[in-house]
Order: structure tokens, then C-alpha cells, then sequence
């Protein structure tokens, strides 16, 4: 049981029935395990019926808070402006889909109450439960390898999307973080790990989505992210 006050996030672009599929569950699990919270959903212009799915969960559970942008701007950016809009004393997000196996939240959030300042679902760990495409492990796996050796990162999996941060620690550094999008992810963690910040990561069960795919124009989108980050933090360090 988590007795902190605890914001959870989901964001949300164009997935309504993955929202339909998740915030009842989500809702379950945190009455049982998490009584003190506020489910965030950050609707970032959908067009598809998460909009209106998304107000009705905030008219009929005063828990639950609809953040909507009336124009498309960004998976990151949105988990910016819940950051400033939350109230908790832990701040927490996982993707739509539920990718991630819920019953993992109690362990990622018990490690911030216990002292980390970011704790993050890993994939890549011995003890990590998986299961995707051969494919998408080789992709993961060398994505991560190019992070650790080009970006000195110690962290195993950086592209998990569950996290959990302690609420003023991550108002610390989100003002560095200049990717809008799904690199978030992995730069707000090398710009922890350049403030000495103490990240946990935490085995996890997870399963690749049907729908879920990565692009090789994905590819070449993150490497470029990769070696623009190495720039900025030897030659424009914030």
C-alpha cells in the first residue's frame, strides 16, 4: 500500500479504445494499492474519441483530470505540462496500452518512497518478463547499447514508458529537457544521471502491443536525438 499522494498520467493520442481499455483497470488497481490520487489524462489533441471518452471519465470520477491541447504537440510535452498541473508528491506515467503489466506500479512507485528520485520500469534486466518480436528485442537492444556508449548512461532500458519520479525532482529537470516527444524518455534520464540524481530500475512483465510497431524512420529519428544530446551536453550544457 502507498500512502503518499500519488499522480498518475496517461498520455493519450488517437487511442481510444486502448483508454476505454485502460483507465477502468487503472482506476481498480489504484483504489486497492494507491487510495490517495489523481489520474491525469493528457489528451493531446486527439481526434479520434479519446477527447470525448477522456471528459466523460472527468465528469463521472472527480479522481480523474482531463487535460486536453486543441493542437498536436507532443507525447513529451504533454507529460511536461501534467508535471506542473499534478499535485502529488510522486508523479507517474505508463503508456495507453498497458504494455506494462500493472502490477508492477507498486514496486516502481514503493522506490521513490523509499528514497530514489527516479524509478523506471526496465525491460532489459535478468529478472524482466518479455515478450515481443525478434525484431523489436534487436532494435530495443541496440538502441539502448548507442545510448550507454554514446551518452555514458548507466541505465539498462531507457524507452520503458513507466516511470515515476518524486514530483519537485522532476520540476528540477524538465526545464532541460528539450525533446518533445518520445525521446523524453530517455533524455530526462541522462540529464538525471548528470545531476548524480539516484534512479532505480525495476524488472518488469512486458508485452509488445499488436498494433505497436518501430519504423526504420523511427530509427533514424532517435539516433539523430542520440547524437544531438551528446552535442548539447558537451557544447551547449544546460
Amino acid at each position: 500500500m502507498i500512502n503518499e499522494f500519488v499522480s498518475i498520467i496517461i498520455p493519450v493520442y488517437n487511442d481510444v479504445q486502448a483508454l476505454k481499455n485502460a483507465v477502468p483497470e487503472v482506476v481498480k488497481y489504484l483504489q486497492s494499492h494507491v487510495p490517495n490520487y489523481e489520474l491525469i489524462i493528457a489528451e493531446d489533441a486527439s481526434t479520434d474519441g479519446s477527447y470525448e471518452y477522456a471528459k466523460e471519465c472527468s465528469l463521472s470520477n472527480e479522481r480523474i483530470i482531463h487535460l486536453h491541447r486543441e493542437k498536436r504537440m507532443g507525447r513529451g510535452s504533454a507529460l511536461n505540462q501534467a508535471a506542473y498541473f499534478s499535485k502529488g508528491n510522486i508523479f507517474c506515467y505508463f503508456d495507453v496500452d498497458l504494455a506494462t503489466d500493472i502490477n508492477y506500479l507498486e514496486a516502481l512507485l514503493k522506490a521513490i518512497v523509499n528514497g530514489s528520485d527516479i524509478a523506471t520500469g526496465s525491460r532489459l534486466l535478468d529478472q524482466s518478463k518479455i515478450t515481443r518480436s525478434f525484431n523489436r528485442e534487436i532494435k530495443s537492444q541496440g538502441y539502448n547499447f548507442f545510448v550507454r556508449f554514446i551518452l555514458g548512461s548507466h541505465i539498462h532500458d531507457h524507452q520503458c514508458g513507466f516511470k515515476s519520479f518524486r514530483r519537485d525532482t522532476l520540476l528540477s529537470i524538465i526545464e532541460t529537457i528539450e525533446d518533445k516527444h518520445w525521446f523524453w524518455d530517455t533524455e530526462i534520464l541522462i540529464r538525471a544521471q548528470r545531476k548524480n540524481l539516484k534512479i532505480s530500475e525495476i524488472p518488469v512483465q512486458w508485452k509488445e502491443g499488436s498494433g505497436t510497431t518501430v519504423r526504420t524512420s523511427d530509427i533514424f529519428k532517435m539516433g539523430y536525438a542520440i547524437l544531438k544530446l551528446w552535442w548539447q551536453l558537451h557544447f551547449s550544457p544546460n
